[in-house]
């Protein structure tokens, strides 16, 4: 037997057939639940790569977290929609929009969290001004504080805010901390963080830990990516900024200059118990402690200058892409303006579908960019779709260097508007854990145009005549990127 298999031929017949075999297990098992484009990527890999292909679909290939995760989310979804009935009924509903009242059914069929009305919102564009406005919170804590960022860093820059929760400890104010565990081992300051949350009594958790020794892993690159504060139920942060200098403290950063540019959103009212429903289901996947739900009776303030808002989960702890289905609709609903801000836009096809069709019936569409990016894969990989969406009739304005814009929000016409840690792209679609911020208010929606004159003010409107003529090696890095963006 050992003989047939030491002829070159036979061993090449046996490597032919396991081929083969590979091919047809990766058709039947990687096309189930997978956009074509994805299922069609994945198995080209595998088919042409075929080992390294299949080690790396065994580590990245499969976009939702484990089953006991999910059924973890789906209990607490299960008891915020029973913890205060009528709760969706405090808005104003006379007042939305034809086609929004379809988007709030939508979202709270997938996310669980209503749409209520008496909430007041601030828009903080300053990056140093936001964390001091945190702080200034935290302050004025009674009973705890809910932390919970992507990225979190004690330096010079987010100081005031550990200040601020360690004088909160002192008070005996319950902390709660969170963050990423990849994004904290990645970046610098992760054991002076740690140990400065410890040393003021703050109770820390890291999200998705990968500790195969404890039994904690799951696709290594499905994150929590969410960005929000809770200060007592009462008022509540979120928006796209890390708590980090705005170099993010790393060396090839300062030496370039760069400086993140960034936009959270201050608010009070009965929104921020959603925003805290997320904090609770972030810290039961993580604890297996299950805080208790604010089920108080909630009278809404009626006050002409209150909006309606929706906080909407999204990420691999639910079994659609929550984000993407809101961002789609809303595109396809829009009647005159669809305004995005995204610093990755990598767009999934129905999202692009979405952008260039509405440029086609149109409507003004403008996509806020910037000029360079930290990450050369995605850099590129966004820059694939210029062309298209400029032939369509897309406004593409590009960020001046060094800044690089991070904001991640997005309008349509004049009184609809998202605002959250998701970017436009496949990564905060299917793989990072996300939370946007649906919202109805016309003066809220100015206040986004505010924000986006600064941003056209600082930026260069990208032409086509000009585009077209880049040089040809970055237009194969830009299609090269592309290729693998739909590997996820």
């Amino acid at each position: 037997m050992l003989d047939w298999f030491s002829d070159a031929n036979h061993l090449a017949w046996v490597l032919l057939a396991l081929h083969v075999i590979l091919g047809a297990v990766a058709v039947a098992y990687i096309s189930a639940r997978r956009r074509p484009a994805t299922a069609i990527a994945w198995m080209l890999t595998i088919i042409f790569i075929p080992f390294i292909g299949i080690i790396a679909f065994f580590l990245v290939g499969y976009n939702r977290l484990p089953r006991a995760r999910r059924d973890k989310q789906k209990h607490v979804n299960e008891l915020i929609l029973d913890r205060t009935e009528g709760f969706d009924q405090l808005s104003h509903r006379e007042d939305w929009p034809h086609g929004l009242g379809t988007l709030v059914t939508l979202n709270n069929t997938l996310g669980a969290l209503p749409m209520v009305g008496g909430n007041g919102v601030e828009l903080l564009p300053d990056y140093h001004g936001s964390i001091a406005a945190m702080a200034k919170e935290i302050d004025a804590a009674q009973s705890y504080v809910h932390v919970e960022f992507y990225i979190l860093v004690h330096d010079a820059a987010t100081k005031p805010f550990f200040d601020a929760l360690e004088r909160a400890c002192l008070r005996g104010v319950k902390v709660r901390v969170l963050s990423d565990h990849l994004a904290a081992v990645m970046n610098p300051g992760r054991k002076e963080t740690l140990a400065v949350l410890a040393a003021m009594g703050a109770e820390y958790h890291a999200m998705l830990p990968l500790r195969p020794w404890r039994g904690q892993w799951q696709r290594i690159d499905l994150r929590n990516h969410r960005k929000l504060l809770v200060v007592d139920g009462v008022v509540g942060f979120t928006g796209s900024q890390n708590l980090v200098h705005e170099s993010y403290n790393k060396k090839k950063n300062i030496a370039r200059g760069l400086r993140w540019h960034e936009l959270m959103m201050r608010v009070h009212g009965p929104v921020v118990r959603e925003l805290d429903a997320v904090f609770v289901t972030d810290w039961f996947s993580e604890t297996e402690v299950l805080l208790e739900l604010d089920t108080s009776p909630v009278v809404m303030d009626p006050a002409p200058h209150l909006v309606d808002a929706q906080v909407v989960p999204s990420g691999p702890s639910f079994e659609n892409d929550n984000n993407l289905k809101l961002f789609v609709s809303m595109i396809h609903q829009a009647t005159e303006r669809v305004s995005i801000t995204s610093p990755y836009f990598v767009p999934e096809d129905s999202v692009l579908l979405a952008i260039i069709t509405a440029a086609g019936r149109g409507l003004d569409v403008e996509l806020f960019v910037s000029e360079i990016g930290d990450q050369a894969m995605v850099y590129h990989a966004q820059r694939s779709y210029y062309e298209a969406l400029l032939r369509a009739g897309v406004k593409i304005y590009l960020y001046k260097a060094p800044e690089v814009l991070h904001s991640k929000h997005f309008s349509i016409d004049s009184d609809v508007a998202v605002i959250g840690s998701s970017n436009m792209d496949i990564r905060s679609f299917s793989l990072n854990m996300e939370i946007s911020v649906l919202i109805h208010s016309a003066s809220f929606v100015t206040q986004m145009r505010a924000v986006e004159d600064g941003y056209r003010a600082n930026s260069r409107q990208l032409e086509l005549a000009d585009w077209v003529k880049r040089p040809s090696w970055e237009k194969f890095w830009d299609s090269a990127a592309r290729l693998t963006s739909n590997l996820q």
